[in-house]
């Protein structure tokens, strides 16, 4: 048996599998000013988000940081130590999770979720600036996707690790929000018998965490709360991340339990393609919580935690 030295950061040269990468738009995307690497990163973090923070920072931009895709793609640690040592280096100052407002070819419009990362650990002062100025100016990040999109043709696979068989049993409060007005749903339309995309990515949930899955009967129940997001810009990916991101270790109703993420994240309408009236802000940027995943501006998050997660209520 060979026992692995982890008295320092690991790096991901020891990989046997491909580490995934994110659709254009979507995963890692580094902040500026990073200083060289050298071996004393990550020095001060406990062992395992040292591991984890090593190997995140050799990915390259644009690689998938979601949960499962980091699993599979290590062999120390499954998807429940992954979770809690993301959420631990966004408390640390490394990483924030973001949606995003990106520009598609036609004028069309989308939201993608990307996870800044920044070697050296940062400030909530310097987090909220570095957010702020990316809102305003999102150009190097359209310039990022258009290159990301030029470059999908070619075949591409960095070097990564092993695959652990652990299920995720990551453990997270519920989301603590206040119950929102009842949002009017287009009528669907069904083409020639086949399924609407709302209706085939509640199907499709189940395979992704067999703890959402849900029957025919409840997709159809659930299909213009759903449909209601894709009218809103968002694609079948961005919706099964926001519904299967945080999952508690069981979900007793799968049902409930997606009927109120589906009313609980549903994101804000998007602007219209023409442009904004002058002085009109047009939100382009929101922090996702590192626990629980709910939205805000990034003022409202310290180290990366809602007001909830990090003042939770008294037992």
């Amino acid at each position: 048996m060979v026992v692995s030295d982890l008295s320092s950061a690991p790096c991901a040269s020891a990989s046997s599998r491909a580490h995934p990468k994110a659709r254009p738009g979507y995963g890692k995307r580094s902040v500026p000013a990073q200083r060289p690497h050298h071996d004393g990163d990550f020095a001060l973090l406990p062992e395992r988000e040292r591991h984890i923070a090593g190997y995140v920072d050799a990915l390259p931009e644009g690689a998938a940081m979601d949960i499962k895709s980091l699993a599979r793609s290590q062999p120390l640690y499954g998807q429940m130590a992954i979770g809690s040592a993301l959420r631990a280096l966004g408390v640390a100052g490394h990483l924030r999770h973001v949606r995003c407002l990106s520009s598609e070819n036609g004028g069309q419009v989308r939201w993608v979720t990307r996870t800044f990362w920044s070697r050296t650990a940062r400030d909530n002062e310097w987090w909220n600036a570095f957010l702020t100025a990316e809102e305003r100016d999102p150009a190097p990040q359209e310039a990022a996707e258009a290159a990301e999109a030029a470059a999908t043709s070619a075949p591409e696979a960095p070097a990564s690790v092993t695959v652990p068989a652990q299920p995720l049993v990551a453990t997270v409060p519920q989301q603590r929000t206040a119950e929102p007005e009842p949002v009017p749903v287009p009528e669907l339309k069904v083409t020639d018998g086949r399924p609407s995309p709302a209706f085939l990515a509640l199907a499709h949930l189940g395979r992704t965490d067999s703890r959402l899955a849900l029957s025919a009967a409840d997709c159809a129940a659930l299909e213009q709360m759903a449909a209601e997001w894709f009218a809103r810009g968002v694609d079948t990916d961005y919706l099964t991340h926001a519904l299967t991101a945080g999952l508690p270790a069981s979900v007793d109703s799968p049902f409930g339990f997606v009927r109120r993420r589906l009313r609980d994240k549903l994101p804000p309408r998007l602007p219209a393609a023409s442009p904004a009236a002058p002085g009109t802000p047009v939100r382009r940027l929101m922090v996702e919580c590192t626990e629980c995943g709910a939205p805000g501006r990034p003022e409202a998050f310290r180290d990366g935690l809602c007001r909830p997660c990090r003042e939770p209520d008294p037992a």
